[in-house]
């Protein structure tokens, strides 16, 4: 069913190389801008306007769109394209219900001890913790509290993955699709993980700091983020403190969110530092604890005085590499990877002269001829996220279906949403792809056309051997001692859980398994349906007329990239083969199943990773 299965990865490898750089130059040149456009901001006129640039638009500052959706835009002038989707002109998210909490955030939860070691320890010293006391007799006195700790941890991972449902529909549903790019953009900017901060949300606010400050003022933004609650628990904002300053913020703020390498001194890190000891938060809540504050006076990038963490970044943004490096970066997200120093440096003249605000930094670039030009369209890889999305999108689908789990696909893909690998986000780009990701990208198309009947859905099961075997063994009847004995052969437990399970006062794997069957009772189920899809609908209410005629709709519809011309002319022949005939009217009653299969060969091909 999948070209990418008989194929070999490193020719699959090199393929989509060859697209990038080269691409199929009759096709292409008909969806683009002449070459010399390229590095030029001069604006597009409306006689330059049309459908594939209207395509490349959505596809860029979007998530796709539907052919109706494409056309609407395409009768607008650029100008007015392009502010509907940066200023919102005209449009209504009304319609986005807001996240629905599923009510699993349990009083004397905050703060969250960091182990199960240190829980039980803040037990036994003040006879509680977790908002829980020790039982004053009876068996496992300890245990309530270590049921809850790992409760939470369950629970916080299971509702973030509903909360990455949430935003999914929204970049698919959403007449702002640009807001939830954006959004995309900085979470993997202002990158954090629930793996650190554990706490969903945390994650949910920075979400939505995000999306009500993507297209703003970045220095403002900065400030937020670095108060937000979520990134002081992900950089150990707690231990910054007076006397002994911990780095990790001040590092990341100048390397990776503001400056770049190379435009700031080891010192300047330190002094740094100390502005922003005693920056902390209570549960939600942004606090200064002045008693751990260092108010003395501080030397940094030149200036010199008694700084706060909204002083070092009101200097940081004074620095002319703040602005090209985010200029830079928010350029390469949008357009393409590789910028010419003397292009990165208008940029940021740009958002400089704009005072950092980010709106009409991007309308310079969607409005751009080089946005248009050859080397610009069809050239950047699509990341998981956006490729899920855009394939829904294209599918006509008005909401993310439960199978396959879209936590799952991306994750597999390489980009699971409120997982970025490190503070440093994702690296984008050909890290996209690899032999084995192009193979799973198949896999997706595959599962989302023909859904997996064995289907089991991630938060309604414990994917974890030790709970599963805790589990079968109640089940069997025994008792709590008998149920989480040791198992020597198995050696998946380690010294530590030993001594844990030989404490009367609790048993660390029962404790594990009661918490993530806690957890599963309260948070609310993903929904499951599968993708509602009738590709027989589109090519009749199309009036295509035959197979040839059926695959060019497809390809026009589903590739800004289409395929060279031997691989088409398979494809025609693949259908004609597989449908026995080459008229429509003759398939129409039994042509769904060959219309998926070949759909599912076109989104295997290197081209269709490709936006």
């Amino acid at each position: 069913m999948s070209l990418l299965r008989k194929a070999k990865p490193s020719w699959i490898l090199g393929a989509i190389a060859a697209v990038i750089v080269f691409g199929p130059p009759a096709a292409r040149a008909q969806k683009a801008g002449p070459v010399a456009w390229q590095n030029d901001l001069a604006p597009i006129g409306p006689a330059d306007w049309n459908n594939d640039f209207a395509a490349h638009l959505l596809e860029r500052a979007g998530f796709g769109g539907t052919p109706e959706e494409i056309e609407a835009v395409a009768k607008m002038t650029p100008t007015e394209a392009v502010r509907r989707l940066v200023r919102f002109e005209g449009t209504d998210v009304s319609n986005l219900p807001p996240f629905e909490h599923s009510g699993i955030r349990d009083p004397g939860l905050e703060p969250f001890p960091p182990s199960r070691p240190a829980v039980t320890d803040l037990a036994k010293e003040k006879g509680e913790a977790l908002g829980i006391k020790v039982k004053p007799g009876g068996n496992r006195r300890l245990q309530p509290i270590v049921d809850e700790f790992f409760y939470w941890l369950r629970a916080s991972v299971l509702e973030t993955n509903r909360v990455a449902y949430w935003w999914a529909n929204r970049m698919l549903a959403s007449q702002r699709p640009l807001q939830e790019k954006m959004a995309l953009f900085w979470h993997g900017h202002f990158a954090s993980n629930e793996a650190k901060v554990r706490d969903y949300r945390k994650l949910l606010g920075q979400l939505e700091l995000f999306q009500k400050q993507g297209l703003g003022n970045f220095r403002d933004l900065t400030v937020a983020v670095a108060q937000d609650p979520a990134m002081l628990s992900f950089l150990d904002a707690g231990v910054n403190v007076k006397g002994a300053s911990n780095e990790n913020f001040a590092r990341e703020i100048m390397e990776l969110f503001t400056m770049g390498v190379g435009h700031y001194t080891e010192k300047d890190i330190r002094e740094a530092a100390r502005a922003f000891t005693g920056w902390n938060y209570v549960d939600l809540k942004f606090v200064v604890n002045q008693d751990q504050h260092d108010g003395g006076e501080k030397t940094f990038l030149g200036h010199t005085g008694r700084f706060d963490g909204v002083d070092v970044i009101d200097i940081i943004m004074q620095q002319p590499a703040t602005a090209d490096y985010i200029a830079g970066k928010i350029y390469r997200y949008f357009v393409r990877q590789d910028l010419s120093p003397e292009l990165q440096k208008q940029l940021g003249s740009v958002l400089r002269e704009n005072h950092y605000e980010i709106a009409p930094l991007v309308e310079k670039i969607f409005l751009s001829r080089d946005f248009y030009s050859l080397p610009s369209v069809g050239t950047r890889i699509q990341s998981p996220v956006e490729l899920a999305v855009t394939t829904y999108k294209k599918l006509g689908l008005k909401s993310i279906p439960g199978v396959p789990d879209f936590n799952l696909v991306t994750g597999a893909l390489g980009q699971q949403l409120f997982a970025p690998p490190t503070v440093a986000g994702w690296a984008q780009g050909q890290s996209w792809i690899t032999p084995g990701l192009l193979l799973e990208r198949a896999n997706f198309a595959r599962d989302v056309l023909f859904p997996d009947i064995s289907f089991l859905p991630p938060d309604r099961y414990t994917g974890g051997g030790e709970i599963r075997r805790v589990s079968e063994r109640i089940r069997q009847g025994l008792d709590i001692t008998t149920a989480t004995k040791d198992d020597a052969k198995s050696g998946d437990i380690a010294e530590s859980n030993r001594s844990a399970d030989r404490d009367e006062d609790f048993n660390t794997r029962y404790g594990s398994f009661r918490g993530s069957q806690l957890a599963i009772e309260r948070v609310k189920p993903i929904p499951r349906e599968t993708a509602q899809i009738d590709l027989s609908r589109m090519v009749l209410e199309g009036q295509l007329r035959n197979t040839t005629e059926v695959v060019d709709y497809l390809i026009h519809r589903f590739m800004r990239v289409p395929p060279g011309d031997e691989a088409r002319q398979k494809l025609i022949a693949f259908l004609n083969q597989d449908l026995g005939t080459t008229e429509v009217s003759v398939a129409r009653t039994y042509m769904e199943q060959s219309l998926r299969l070949v759909l599912h060969l076109m989104m295997s091909q290197p081209e269709y990773q490709l936006g």
